[in-house]
């Protein structure tokens, strides 16, 4: 069919998180399946931010986006990844 674009919601697990490390984790930490297209900053409250990650993927080889949450979600500083969004580009 095509690609789609994964945006996921990923919560570090305190403010002390260091997000530009973070952000450098999860550069290197996207499967070879799929490619980074933009990650962001999200206030959430009290200094807490979240980082929107939106990847593309392609929707053929049997590939799911489980597989880049898992892989997210085993960084350290990671409290929780969430898939907020699944579509064709």
């Amino acid at each position: 069919m095509g690609d789609a674009a994964v945006r996921m919601k990923i919560m570090p697990e305190s403010t002390d998180v260091d997000l530009a490390k973070l952000t450098e984790d999860i550069k290197k930490a996207v499967p070879t399946f799929a490619r980074l297209h933009v990650i962001e900053e999200m206030p959430i409250a009290f200094g807490l931010k979240a980082l929107i990650v939106v990847t593309i993927m392609n929707d053929k080889g049997g590939h799911s986006p489980d597989e880049i949450e898992a892989a997210f979600a085993s960084l350290a500083g990671v409290e929780s990844v969430e898939v907020e969004e699944v579509g064709l580009i």
